[in-house]
């Protein structure tokens, strides 16, 4: 029996997954919600389905799991309902902008012992899952550096500067949960730097537009981010991992994977003008993943737990950048 989903907000993220529920033979996509009625109506026309109310998806006998795409400080309280009503919850990341409120939130669901995942999807992405089955596989031996970069093509405009929470808890969240994945270990120290190179803007409003990050374990590795809020050459996304027997890598996806050689030298097509196509087989393999886990019944990952990790260490990172210093974690 097909698992039926609710797909609560119907923007940009939510319309994403609500094609992989609709793609996948193992779900379906039952009814989705939003404050704003033409962008359900618009959703509902394109996949069937149904147009309810959050009270509706609640008390539904026909849903059996929700997926999260409402704004940030919404999710605490739509991760409680929903977990109280004994739907499975997958939520976008970050959880909340609070540490603490987290923390109760997660309470909540280990009371209910209701399954719930994070939407990272970028540990889903074929290249990076490559690259992490390769590290299983004891390809470069044990790993003692990570590097991640990832910029945006361009910055965000500044409504949504306010209510993200800063680069570190918008941005660079995924590459602290990648940094863990990659890892394998805790991260025990975080020294970053940040400034304002890319938009005034940005800077007027308490945030950074341009990161770099060392992350330290207990043993002594490393991983550096490099983060910035524009890349004028297209969505950069790479990932380089030096272990003791050699490195392995992901490189720059791009729409057409091919190399014209000429006399006049090397050309290839630009890269992905953003995370929309950049991670659009990440995003379908994280909800195929979520039903699995629901089919099988086995433990959802990434967990709230992660979520949690990640936002503590963006935490850690916003406090070394403003007070110019190495930040240890907390035992």
């Amino acid at each position: 029996m097909s698992i039926g989903f609710g797909v609560l907000g119907a923007g940009r993220i939510g319309q994403v997954h609500a094609r992989a529920i609709s793609g996948n033979a193992d779900a379906r996509l039952v009814a989705v919600a939003d404050a704003v009625p033409a962008a359900a109506e618009a959703l509902a026309a394109r996949h069937g389905c149904a147009i309810r109310s959050l009270d509706q998806i609640e008390q539904a006998s026909d849903i059996d799991a929700v997926v999260i795409c409402t704004p940030t400080n919404t999710h605490c309280e739509l991760i409680e309902r929903f977990a109280r009503a004994r739907k499975a919850v997958f939520c976008e990341k970050p959880i909340d902008l609070n540490v603490d409120r987290v923390r109760t939130c997660l309470d909540t669901v280990a009371e209910r012992q209701a399954p719930l995942m994070v939407g990272f999807n970028r540990r889903f992405d074929p290249s990076f899952l490559a690259l992490r089955r390769a590290l299983d596989d004891g390809a470069v031996g044990a790993v003692e550096m990570v590097h991640i970069t990832s910029r945006d093509p361009a910055p965000p405009p500044a409504t949504y500067i306010k209510s993200s929470g800063g680069i570190f808890r918008d941005m660079t969240i995924h590459d602290f949960d990648m940094a863990r994945f990659l890892l394998g270990e805790e991260i025990t120290a975080v020294t970053a730097t940040a400034s304002v190179l890319v938009d005034r803007e940005i800077g007027a409003l308490g945030d950074f537009d341009t990161a770099s990050l060392l992350l330290e374990t207990a043993s002594g590795k490393q991983c550096i981010i490099s983060n910035s809020r524009r890349a004028t050459y297209g969505y950069d996304q790479r990932i380089e991992v030096h272990g003791s027997l050699g490195m392995i890598a992901a490189e720059n996806q791009r729409p057409v994977m091919m190399e014209v050689a000429t006399s006049s030298g090397f050309l290839r097509p630009p890269l992905h003008d953003f995370f929309m196509t950049r991670y659009d087989e990440a995003y379908a393999n994280e909800i195929a993943a979520f039903i699995a886990a629901l089919r099988d019944g086995t433990a959802m990952s990434p967990s709230g737990e992660d979520g949690l990790k990640a936002l503590q260490l963006a935490d850690a990172a916003d406090l070394s950048a403003r007070d110019r210093r190495r930040v240890r974690m907390a035992g």
